[in-house]
């Protein structure tokens, strides 16, 4: 695999015009790429088959969170669209995972979409987890037991910050997947995420992918941004001296 191929661009916008004109000022052609709610609601699925016609590959990013049955049909119908990668939320528990693989296979004609299991989002930290969540346990002992459940359920990795990977990693397998959002260069604000790592961080904590949204997206120069990222994402430096 590629270096690039390991940044997954997300594509946050509302229209095919806004995303073919993020494309174009990214300039990286058959780009690993992200296409979640706000978007596919809003175009439906021929914009994943039209991103794929052109050669990209696609994260299709709907966290599905329902009775097992329904996330069964949902995933059946999603298979059929050709994306690369998909999703649901670890917390709809083992039967609905089980259920999400088994609607991938019946619906896969070449190939089945990799299946990954949301642990928590990168915007939720340990006071949101007990105060709202009423789980009071550490959040990492949290993001582990999701990651070892979606595991043993035959999904192929899951969603995480940087930080979890490692443990993540060491209580499954380290062909395990971890796909990792919340990525910031070193000079980009944090936003709303709270758990969050730059690209060499990533790498060096064991993420496969990284998933980068307004640090290439919202750059003054997008393509160079995706460069920078690239650049840090290769950095070995980070390794060495931490």
């Amino acid at each position: 695999m590629r270096e690039e191929e390991h940044i997954i661009v997300a594509l946050d916008v509302s229209s095919k015009d806004e995303m073919f004109q993020v494309l174009k000022k990214i300039d990286q052609p058959g780009c690993y790429v992200k296409v979640g709610m706000e978007l596919y609601m809003q175009e439906g699925p021929d914009i994943v088959r039209e991103l794929k016609a052109g050669g990209y590959s696609v994260f299709l990013d709907l966290k599905l969170h329902d009775i097992p049955h329904t996330v069964n049909r949902a995933m059946k119908g999603l298979a059929r669209l050709g994306a690369d990668m998909v999703n649901v939320h670890a917390a709809g528990g083992s039967e609905m995972m089980r259920a999400a693989v088994e609607g991938l296979d019946e619906g896969t004609s070449l190939y089945r979409p990799i299946c990954l299991a949301v642990t928590q989002l990168t915007s939720t930290d340990q006071a949101m987890l007990e105060n709202e969540l009423l789980i009071n346990r550490p959040i990492t002992d949290v993001i582990s037991k999701y990651a070892a459940l979606a595991s043993a359920s035959g999904l192929d990795g899951v969603v995480c910050s940087a930080l979890e990977v490692n443990q993540i990693k060491t209580r499954t397998s380290p062909d395990f997947l971890a796909v990792t959002p919340g990525i910031r260069l070193a000079d980009d604000a944090a936003g709303d995420q709270k758990r969050i790592a730059t690209p060499a961080q990533a790498r060096a904590f064991g993420s496969d992918f990284i998933v980068v949204g307004r640090s290439i997206t919202a750059a003054v120069d997008p393509a160079a941004a995706f460069q920078r990222v690239l650049e840090d994402w290769r950095n070995e430096t980070w390794k060495i001296t931490n």
